[in-house]
């Protein structure tokens, strides 16, 4: 860079690497700059309202050191004054968290100023400023980094995140963004922990009051020695992520039981009918977050069929072929498979039941392999009449697992 200007490496790559994890993206802060500088030596400007520029050849973003404020309480924009004389200090103080608040100039040195490599250390996410308390995302970002970190929130950064959901600041948030910050935490490597430190600081009821309503909900203990409905989504949710299911699963592993939040409490511990009362709330999640397509048809779809799939081994051959009738699994066959992973993390989401095997999964394949196997468009040839064709291939595929389904119902106890 010319004109005296100052490269920084700043924010993930910096605290990563401090990690000893690999870097795949850096951000660069340059202090003593202009934007016409920066355009006049190749740079392109992305964006209208921030200073951020990209490298003509890494395409890597190079942002001018700036300071902003909120324009107003409860509105989400910010005026942003980047110029020569902003401090890389000042650029670093409007940051999130301490340990995203560390610099690196260009001959290794690290800057900083705020303590991030001591709470990196210690494992402890700590706002920066008081300037966190603008931007209601960064309650989502810090339970997103303590689920991918493990990091432990810093009690008075606790006490800040609850004052702003106090404050209706989570009230604001642009449904977009929620599920993006969401779908993102699912991906983490401990889910439950952006779950349960949303829950913590008072945002999750805010923002999935219906996840939120199953702590506390028992269920028959025969069956789950956790108890709580929202423990064993929770543990749920992380058996998905140990076996590196996408997101479209774990996020069918969040939402499965949300009936259970709002059985009638003369019923409980028992759950009578949460798999319909579920689909109807979890409809109302989906609209609310504008859920992509693919995670809510699986979703829906996992809520309404997962009882039926745990009793697979008891289901006569008929009511196993309307099931595959049901999710659409002859156009489809992936998504029940994926359907069949939120299940298998249902059953081991379970104190005492992390390891177990889910046959279900094994025995439903290979009746969808057999009922797979007839010839649909063959029997449509044969058929006289178009009315006949769907009753037609219907029996056609009873008849082809009819054996295997009685065999098994004989052997499973």
């Amino acid at each position: 860079m010319k004109n005296k200007a100052t490269l920084y490496c700043v924010g993930g790559a910096v605290r990563d690497a401090l990690l000893g994890l690999a870097v795949n993206d850096r951000d660069w802060v340059v202090v003593g700059s202009t934007p016409e500088a920066m355009v006049a030596q190749g740079f392109l400007p992305v964006g209208k309202d921030f200073p951020v520029f990209l490298h003509p050849e890494t395409h890597e973003e190079y942002a001018l050191a700036r300071t902003e404020r909120k324009t107003a309480p409860g509105y989400q924009g910010f005026i942003v004054h980047a110029a020569p004389d902003v401090t890389l200090e000042q650029d670093l103080s409007r940051r999130d968290f301490t340990v995203n608040a560390i610099a690196r100039a260009p001959d290794g040195t690290l800057i900083d100023p705020y303590g991030g490599q001591a709470d990196l250390r210690a494992g402890v996410l700590r706002h920066v400023s008081a300037a966190f308390s603008e931007d209601p995302v960064r309650i989502l970002r810090g339970a997103r980094f303590a689920a991918r970190f493990g990091f432990s929130i810093a009690p008075e950064t606790l006490q800040l995140m609850r004052d702003m959901v106090d404050g209706g600041e989570v009230d604001a948030l642009v449904a977009e963004r929620v599920w993006q910050e969401l779908a993102r935490g699912l991906m983490e490597q401990q889910p439950s922990r952006f779950i349960t430190t949303l829950r913590e600081c008072g945002a999750l009821k805010k923002i999935l009051p219906e996840v939120d309503a199953l702590f506390g909900v028992p269920q028959p203990p025969l069956y789950h020695p956790e108890i709580d409905c929202g423990i064993h989504t929770m543990m749920v949710l992380d058996d998905a992520a140990k076996h590196d299911y996408p997101l479209a699963v774990r996020f069918a592993a969040l939402t499965h039981d949300l009936g259970k939040g709002n059985t009638p409490a003369d019923i409980l511990p028992r759950h009578i009918g949460h798999e319909m009362r579920g689909v109807e709330l979890l409809n109302a999640v989906c609209a609310r977050l504008r859920v992509p397509t693919e995670c809510r048809d699986l979703a829906q779809l996992t809520t309404r069929y997962h009882g039926d799939i745990h009793r697979a081994s008891q289901l006569r051959a008929d009511t196993i072929i309307k099931l595959f009738q049901s999710v659409d699994v002859w156009r489809k066959p992936e998504r029940f498979e994926h359907i069949l992973q939120a299940c298998s993390s249902d059953a081991r989401g379970r104190t005492g039941h992390g390891q177990d095997n889910y046959p279900q999964a094994d025995y439903l394949l290979q009746l969808l392999a057999l009922a797979h196997a007839v010839d649909a468009g063959q029997i449509a040839q044969a058929c006289t009449s178009p009315a006949t064709i769907p009753a037609a291939i219907f029996q056609a595929r009873l008849d082809a697992i009819q054996a295997t389904v009685t065999k098994h119902r004989k052997e499973t106890p």
